[in-house]
């Protein structure tokens, strides 16, 4: 038999033509050079991608090696300090020592004073002791007042008046409901005098005024009234112990009765001596030519007293 040849591939339609299987495909010529350039291309680029990821690698290696050799650092200082023991550092914070403050805030220099300022330091040293030294006199004669005592004399006493003699007529004594008299304090017991004319009116007598006095004669009472009221000043002594009769120039027959600071108390009533006789005047010179009567004897003097 003669050697045939195969037919070729029947032409399918509507589908390119194909090699033959078994073929082997070729590449145009033309197309070869294109593929080896962008290789080449491609091997470039991963070597340049291999240098920047390799960069990159280092440094962040490099920023760790950084950080742990810092770490390392602070600790072998932490172990230094604490191993020093010098009581500077108290975890971790640095302890400021009185030479670190004294170095940190210098006491300002202390400039020499001047003659004037020393001159009034002194003045205002002695005054301030002056009026603790009045504070505390203060306190000590307030307490004196308020315990009796001490009595002080406030403001000007009125003038005594001053007869050249003690009225020497001898009187009767009146009823007690004609007397009109004025009652005054002239001690340091608070309601003396309202004390003592309450107590005269349940006598009967006619209390007008009652008030505070300053005199300067002194005596436990002082029974004082002008030439009409002599019965009256009579009437009062006898009820009044140991009391002084001054007279002065008033034109009724009013009795002003000023209590000192030491009245006790008025006779009683029952015990009141009710014969005539003349008035007590101890301190007046010449004595009365009529000796008193047993209820209206002198008085020693004593200070002034207060209303």
């Amino acid at each position: 038999m003669g050697s045939t040849t195969p037919d070729p591939p029947a032409q399918v339609p509507g589908m390119p033509n194909q090699p033959p299987r078994g073929a082997a495909l070729a590449r145009p010529a033309s197309t070869q050079p294109a593929v080896q350039d962008a290789a080449a291309d491609d091997a470039e680029d991963e070597a340049e991608g291999d240098d920047v990821l390799l960069t990159t690698r280092q440094r962040r290696r490099d920023a760790r090696e950084e950080r742990r050799q810092a770490k390392d650092d602070a600790y072998e200082l932490r172990r230094e300090r604490k191993k020093a023991k010098d009581g500077t550092t108290w975890r971790g914070h640095h302890i400021v020592d009185s030479r670190g403050l004294a170095e940190a805030f210098p006491e300002p220099e202390t400039p020499e004073l001047l003659p004037s300022t020393v001159s009034r330091r002194i003045t205002h040293a002695v005054v301030l002791v002056l009026l603790l030294a009045l504070v505390v006199a203060g306190v000590v004669l307030v307490g004196m007042v308020q315990r009796g005592e001490l009595e002080l004399k406030l403001g000007a006493g009125k003038p005594s008046p001053t007869p050249l003699s003690c009225p020497a007529e001898i009187l009767k004594y009146p009823a007690n409901k004609t007397v009109v008299v004025n009652v005054y304090n002239g001690s340091s017991v608070e309601g003396a005098a309202g004390k003592v004319a309450d107590e005269l009116k349940k006598r009967g007598y006619q209390v007008k005024k009652i008030d505070n006095e300053v005199i300067d004669p002194v005596a436990p009472s002082v029974i004082i009234s002008g030439p009409g009221g002599h019965a009256g000043a009579f009437n009062l002594q006898r009820n009044f112990p140991n009391s002084e009769y001054l007279e002065d120039d008033r034109q009724d027959a009013t009795v002003d009765v000023v209590l000192t600071g030491q009245f006790g108390d008025l006779v009683a009533a029952k015990q009141v001596d009710q014969k005539a006789g003349v008035l007590s005047c101890p301190r007046l010179n010449p004595p009365p030519s009529v000796a008193p009567s047993s209820g209206a004897t002198g008085a020693p003097a004593v200070p002034p007293a207060k209303p």
